[in-house]
């Protein structure tokens, strides 16, 4: 069965919905998440976050969570998660950290000729 919310990892698009799950802390950072720019350092830390507390790299087609859909599947991670917000804000910050490494090791990409720093596939 298809569920057309259903996407192979978090979708950004589903911040939103994740807003009144928990106290202020995470109402204040799902809020500073949603306002920023899809390539933002915290944007992308959120959506890693979400990523590791919701096990969407295993997550497949046929699993049950696939078919309720990423939103329920998000929300009931969220509602599930047995540490505080300020804990939650803490999986938030190791999450940004490692996007800002992965950033830093691969540069800004506006500064290269185009083409340079592009995956090349050799067959």
């Amino acid at each position: 069965m298809y569920n057309s919310d259903t996407e192979l990892l978090f979708p950004s698009r589903v911040i939103l919905a994740l807003r009144g799950l928990r106290g202020k802390e995470w109402l204040d950072l799902v809020d500073r998440v949603n306002g920023q720019d899809p390539e933002s350092a915290d944007h992308l830390a959120f959506v890693l976050m979400m990523i590791r507390l919701g096990g969407c790299v295993s997550c497949n087609a046929d699993s049950f969570r696939a078919m309720r859909g990423c939103t329920q599947c998000a929300r009931q991670t969220i509602r599930r998660y047995r540490g505080t917000d300020a804990d939650l804000v803490e999986q938030f910050n190791e999450a940004k950290q490692d996007v800002e490494k992965y950033l830093q090791r691969r540069g800004n990409t506006a500064d290269r000729p185009a083409g340079e720093g592009k995956l090349e596939v050799k067959g």
